[in-house]
């Protein structure tokens, strides 16, 4: 499974690209190549275990499930 923070755009800041390029949700910013291919899981990486962008983000991400599996602490 993909990062959920990646997303692909062909345009930003009214100019529009010949490829659509790899960004970031929670960094807020386009990335590498490289970088994507973390996000996307490729070459045995794996995001959440990868990526300094996603484990400083998700841990503050309600939205984000803990990617060890971990039920959610319920509040009392």
């Amino acid at each position: 499974m993909a990062c959920p923070y990646l997303s692909y755009r062909e345009s930003a800041d009214g100019a529009s690209f010949d490829e659509a390029r790899a960004y970031c949700g929670a960094a807020e910013r386009f990335v590498q190549p490289m970088r994507a291919d973390v996000c996307n899981d490729r070459f045995e990486l794996d995001h959440a275990e990868d990526c300094e962008i996603y484990a400083e983000h998700a841990s503050d991400d309600p939205s984000v499930p803990d990617p060890t599996g971990a039920p959610e602490a319920e509040e009392s």
